[in-house]
């Protein structure tokens, strides 16, 4: 196979295999810790900007299915993997790992030792990279790497958000079977959807999908639409998407949140969970090398369950520097719209992961729980959202 280097900005090399399309790519060098659900995460646009490498050590065993999909192309940058099959064991499957990256034009590399490059990424942060097919001179693609752009202050949702509104339909089908008396059945007293506006700041199908489970009708819109025009089209409740990189290269979106908080309820899912914090006067910074998985420890602090969680984020809300926000328990803090509280907290580094509005109908969480991939424990919050709805139609 054809060789392949990728180059850190701080100078470490790694020489493997060529995987996916032939050419050059750069970008913000991740790691996930999911088992599976490769092709979800190339798809989710939170990516956007970044090379993802997967600490599973075999990929592309089950290939790519036209059910998988997070959205209709790939976002990350580039792939990075211990070793990529090329004849995948799935009747689902339509085409390989290694196909479908070079249908997308999305450079790979493989062979190499994953472990060894987490472990650095865990030691000095997340750091800018090259992954080239092309020049395989190791001093020239360093250089390349360190002239890639930072992600702080990017923004990077305008390239992700869709154009135009557009309606959308789809549930998750047959899987997970309906509640009874949930949300959206008609046994718990609705006789009607409820219309429910998603702010796209790179939004996951599987929120869309999650949200039709639960007896939304949906629209999206596009992540810069005004308050004033959320206004007039008079949904019941609005969603704030996930998307990637740092919530203040979106800070335009930032005015319209302020505009509709207390006026519907609303629903923060990671980006939006960061912008609605910017947009009740907390802040934000970047985590070390950020959490992206299928496996994240939750704390619920109102109930002290544990959840397990997916996630993908590399900022966070609050300061590292502010301890209210960051120990185990339920603080609250102050804002034009009333007290919000901390409901949810890492139990891998402390940092906020959902908080709530004590006078006004609006929940955030940083996580994922749509996971897609990952596991169900959080599926709860999208019933939280319609009760909310529930309460504020009363």
């Amino acid at each position: 196979m054809k060789k392949a280097i990728l180059a850190l900005a701080d100078g470490t090399i790694f020489e493997g295999r060529a995987l996916g399309f032939e050419g050059e790519t750069s970008g913000e060098v991740v790691f996930n810790t999911a088992m599976t659900g490769y092709q979800e995460i190339l798809t989710d646009p939170s990516y956007k900007g970044q090379m993802v490498v997967m600490t599973c050590s075999h990929l592309g065993n089950y290939g790519i299915a036209h059910e998988d999909f997070e959205s209709r192309r790939i976002w990350a940058e580039g792939f990075i993997v211990r070793e990529a099959t090329r004849y995948p064991s799935n009747w689902r499957a339509f085409q390989s790992l290694h196909d479908y990256l070079v249908h997308y034009r999305v450079v790979g590399i493989e062979g190499i030792d994953t472990r060894f490059l987490t472990r650095h990424l865990r030691e000095v942060g997340s750091q800018a990279g090259v992954i080239s097919q092309l020049d395989l001179n190791s001093s020239r693609l360093v250089e390349k790497a360190q002239a890639v752009p930072a992600m702080a202050g990017r923004d990077l949702v305008s390239q992700v958000t869709c154009a135009v509104p557009y309606t959308w339909k789809e549930g998750t089908g047959d899987w997970p079977p309906p509640t009874p008396n949930g949300p959206g059945s008609t046994e718990a007293g609705r006789d009607r959807s409820f219309r429910v506006i998603v702010y796209d700041f790179g939004v996951k199908q599987n929120i869309l999908r999650r949200l039709i489970d639960v007896g939304c009708d949906l629209t999206v819109v596009p992540a810069s639409t005004s308050a004033e025009t959320i206004r007039s089209m008079n949904p019941d409740g609005l969603v704030l998407s996930n998307g990637p990189g740092d919530p203040q290269g979106a800070s335009y979106a930032i005015p319209h949140v302020q505009d509709l908080i207390g006026w519907r309820p609303i629903l923060g899912i990671c980006l939006g969970h960061q912008i609605l914090g910017l947009s009740i006067g907390l802040s934000t910074y970047k985590l070390k090398f950020g959490h992206h998985g299928a496996n994240h420890p939750v704390m619920d602090l109102r109930s002290q369950k544990v959840e397990i969680t997916s996630q993908n984020h590399n900022f966070a809300v609050g300061s590292p520097d502010v301890p209210q926000i960051r120990k185990r328990e339920a603080a609250l803090f102050q804002t034009q719209w009333g007290p919000f509280r901390q409901t949810h907290v890492s139990l891998n580094d402390e940092c906020l992961e959902g908080m709530e509005a004590l006078e006004v109908p609006v929940l955030a969480v940083q996580y994922h729980p749509e996971a897609s991939p990952g596991p169900h424990d959080s599926a709860y919050v999208f019933d939280q959202f319609v009760r909310m709805m529930e309460k504020h139609d009363a």
